[in-house]
């Protein structure tokens, strides 16, 4: 009876340390959002020489003060780098999920070396945050993989507005980062690649002569 006790005990025991560290773990991601500080970036960039190198930026409208902010932070860090006011992009779309169609129609003008999305989600109480994160996320992934120009992912995805204003502003403006890698990664393509032909006018404004077909009869609709 007495082993019978001690190992109930011990169980008892085993089975009460596992549920703390359980809750302890889990309390973890159930903290205020006032004990969540903004990640610091801890990347370092060498002298970079973007004067000759073109940047589109697609920000959205939604947060529109947020991503003010970090789009100001990716200026200044292209600004100095060397980058031109002329051989920037700046368009808008309505939010995140617009962004990798917009990414990848720039990207095929082939009027830009690289491309800054920038855009800020922050979690509600639906599973809408989650679903947007992610195909934006893979969206932006794929648009530079597919079009061989760098695409920076400038989308914050933090959980309330505190976890935003710790990384859009002051000395942690991650739009600063965003800016370098744009610089970096389109000098690392034109080291990689080669530089490309003479580029026209930046944007999707670049005017296409099309061939007139209008008095060719068209029997069928589609891909035939």
């Amino acid at each position: 009876n007495s082993k019978m006790i001690a190992r109930t005990v011990f169980l008892l025991a085993t089975l009460a340390v596992s549920t703390v560290t359980a809750f302890t773990s889990t309390n973890a991601f159930l903290r205020p959002a006032s004990s969540l500080k903004g990640a610091e970036s801890e990347v370092a960039f060498s002298d970079l020489e973007g004067e000759k190198v073109r940047v589109g930026i697609i920000r959205t409208r939604w947060n529109d003060e947020h991503v003010t902010s970090l789009v100001d932070g990716a200026r200044k860090a292209l600004k100095e780098c060397n980058v031109k006011d002329d051989n920037i992009f700046e368009t808008s779309v309505p939010g995140a999920y617009e962004l990798p169609l917009a990414a990848r129609f720039l990207a095929l003008s082939g009027t830009v070396d690289a491309i800054i999305c920038a855009g800020v989600l922050i979690k509600g109480e639906t599973m809408h945050f989650e679903y947007i994160s992610d195909a934006v996320a893979k969206g932006i992934m794929n648009v530079g993989i597919q079009t061989s120009t760098p695409i920076v992912y400038g989308v914050l995805n933090c959980l309330d507005e505190d976890q935003v204003k710790s990384r859009s502003s002051g000395d942690n403006n991650h739009g600063e980062d965003w800016g370098k890698t744009a610089v970096e990664m389109a000098l690392l393509k034109s080291e990689a690649l080669g530089a490309g032909a003479k580029m026209g006018a930046m944007g999707f404004g670049t005017p296409t002569k099309l061939e007139d077909k209008t008095e060719e009869k068209k029997e069928k609709v589609g891909f035939f």
